[in-house]
């Protein structure tokens, strides 16, 4: 029974970065018109739906889902930003998609130690994830610029891969925390 709610966990969390790679994300702002005006940042939701499975699912079926990712982009279909194919394993980028795979475990550890309605206990392991993901792509850019992998310096990189979008990464922390609350408060504790 542990075997299946592990995977079908990692099933729920692979489509859930699938479809998060195609969604925009927004920030809705209330105005006095009917319609609120609607911001949007540089990110999609992609890293968050890594986060929420992490958090929703466990860190086993949030890792399993960042591995079925990364294989399916690398070897099958071309879904990550820049494309995708064994070839993006040289770019920039790969350093920050294979930062889903440490991510999802430190988020899911996190988040099993906090309280199911806790917004900020669950806000700080989003943030923790972000930090993991970044940590490790900035890893990979310096172990590509040491071995010459692209012509770019290093500052260049990471203000374009880092710098730039950490701070929307961020601000979606708190909202991937209350979307688990609501769907925790669904779902019945195991």
């Amino acid at each position: 029974m542990r075997a299946l709610s592990l995977l079908s966990g990692a099933l729920v969390g692979l489509m859930m970065i699938l479809v998060g790679t195609l969604i925009p994300s927004l920030i809705l702002i209330p105005n006095f018109n009917l319609f609120p005006f609607l911001l949007p940042i540089n990110t999609t939701w992609q890293l968050p739906s890594v986060l929420l499975c992490a958090i929703l699912c466990g860190k086993k079926s949030a890792m399993i889902a960042s591995v079925a990712y990364i294989t399916i982009g690398i070897f099958y279909i071309p879904i990550f930003s820049g494309g995708g194919s064994i070839g993006y394993l040289l770019t920039p980028e790969f350093g920050y998609i294979a930062g889903f795979v440490p991510a999802s475990l430190i988020t899911g550890a996190i988040a099993s130690k906090t309280k199911r309605n806790s917004l900020i206990g669950l806000t700080l392991a989003s943030c923790a994830g972000v930090a993991i993901i970044q940590l490790t792509g900035i890893i990979n850019l310096i172990i590509g610029l040491t071995s010459s992998r692209w012509s770019e310096n290093f500052s260049d990189l990471l203000i374009s891969h880092s710098f730039l979008p950490v701070f929307s990464q961020l601000m979606i922390c708190p909202a991937i925390a209350l979307i688990s609350i609501v769907i925790n408060k669904v779902i019945p504790e195991k």
